[in-house]
């Protein structure tokens, strides 16, 4: 049980002393939006820049790993929604809310510094499958989710919803890294040597500062009066959807690579992502989403080493 807690506890200890210097005024919480900015728009950018161009093509179009990857996402936000509107008999809106906290992983700040950690010499491809795992997100579920928000409120606006978010891709600079990435691999084109060092040097920045950032950012979340719904968006995402990756590689498409298999169900077991709450603003959820961020991130701590000892006992770790 030390080996795991030696792998997460640098995680957790990094997101601590997130929280502990901002709570204690030493950063205020506008310093981690403007950390956050730079890990979003520079230091992972430069990862999977990295992580994609020095990799043979090969070694990246993984079909496998995108396909399961996709239905186990889906299937937990079609099971989520069928339950927030059929059972709890909430809004669409609120149903797309519950959707997102529990399909949607924090594959950057949280999935890669654990896959890079856990994975040992295997490491390098965390950064393969965090652009995977990026592409699915951004292209496929979140997409999905912000638009079945929007059929609560007016039924002809969801093309468009799914239209602006994709044509927002092109403004992400993580895209960017992902595209330039393939395309140096697809090519075998190769940085100057001082340029591929500057790259490298922005990409190593991306794990502990990411980590850092969520800590500082769970500062003054609210919680009170939310627990219920707090609890099932915690378990949808920390049990729900790592169960489903589980069903997905066991029954429907399993992934010959272990290490991606692996890194798929790592990825699953990460609380979600931080601008959870951000985009679940504009319908009044962001209360419900920020103390669901703050409730899963503490609760994954146990799950998620719950989870690398039961990997280590089957010895794929």
């Amino acid at each position: 049980m030390f080996d795991i807690l030696a792998i997460t506890a640098p995680i957790y200890i990094a997101i601590a002393l997130g929280y502990g210097l901002t709570r204690w005024g030493f950063f205020q919480k506008t310093d981690m939006r403007a950390f956050g900015t730079f890990v979003v728009k520079v230091a992972m950018p430069a990862l999977l820049f990295n992580a994609l161009s020095q990799r043979k093509v090969s070694d990246i179009l993984n079909a496998e790993y995108v396909t399961a990857y996709a239905l186990a996402s889906l299937f937990t936000l079609s099971l989520s929604i069928a339950w927030a509107l059929r059972v709890s008999k909430v809004s669409r809106s609120l149903s797309s809310c519950l959707a997102m906290g529990m399909s949607c992983p924090n594959s950057g700040f949280v999935g890669y510094p654990v896959m890079l950690l856990s994975l040992g010499p295997l490491a390098s491809v965390a950064g393969v499958a965090l652009a995977l795992n990026m592409m699915v997100e951004n292209l496929i579920i979140i997409p999905l989710l912000l638009a079945w928000a929007e059929t609560g409120q007016s039924k002809s606006r969801w093309q468009g919803i799914i239209w602006q978010t994709l044509k927002g891709m092109f403004y992400n600079p993580m895209i960017w890294g992902i595209v330039l990435g393939f395309l140096f691999s697809w090519f075998e084109w190769q940085l100057p040597s001082s340029l591929g060092r500057t790259v490298s040097l922005f990409a190593q920045a991306s794990g502990a500062l990411s980590l850092f950032v969520i800590g500082g950012s769970l500062v003054s979340l609210p919680v009170q009066g939310m627990g219920p719904r707090v609890a099932q968006i915690a378990a949808g995402k920390l049990v729900l959807h790592p169960l489903m990756m589980l069903v997905v590689m066991t029954f429907l498409l399993p992934i010959q690579d272990p290490v991606l298999r692996v890194a798929a169900l790592l990825t699953c077991a990460m609380p979600m992502f931080g601008i959870y709450p951000i985009l679940t603003q504009k319908h009044g959820h962001d209360g419900l989403s920020a103390a669901a961020l703050l409730v899963t991130t503490m609760a994954s701590f146990f799950t998620l080493n719950a989870l690398l000892w039961q990997l280590k006992n089957l010895n794929l770790l």
